[in-house]
């Protein structure tokens, strides 16, 4: 790690993990643009609001929307705390699923 990178995480570590809380997760894509860590936690916290949104909209529907709904949120949960614990320790969160789909966005 050269000692730039090591500036980079350290100037971004609280936008980072801002950036898994929900529509926060602009900040770091917007005011962290060229910071490559903020880059990557604001993607992943960028799926997940759109997997969130997903579910509460799938959340309507009649039967099993409360069921996919409150799965959504479980999951949604854990993967937010993984992601801010990870941006605050200065490490990249490799969420199953949501890292891969995060690669894909470009901005």
């Amino acid at each position: 790690m050269t000692h730039n990178h090591s500036e980079q995480i350290k100037d971004a570590k609280i936008l980072a993990a801002v950036g898994y809380w929900g529509f926060l997760c602009i900040l770091p894509l917007v005011l962290m643009k060229d910071n490559k860590f903020a880059v990557y936690h604001g993607k992943q916290g960028l799926v997940l609001f759109i997997f969130l949104v997903g579910g509460f909209i799938l959340g309507i529907l009649p039967l099993f929307g409360t069921i996919i709904y409150r799965a959504v949120l479980f999951i949604y949960l854990v993967s937010l705390l993984w992601g801010t614990i990870a941006a605050l320790a200065g490490k990249k969160a490799h969420i199953p699923l949501v890292s891969d789909l995060a690669e894909k966005i470009i901005l």
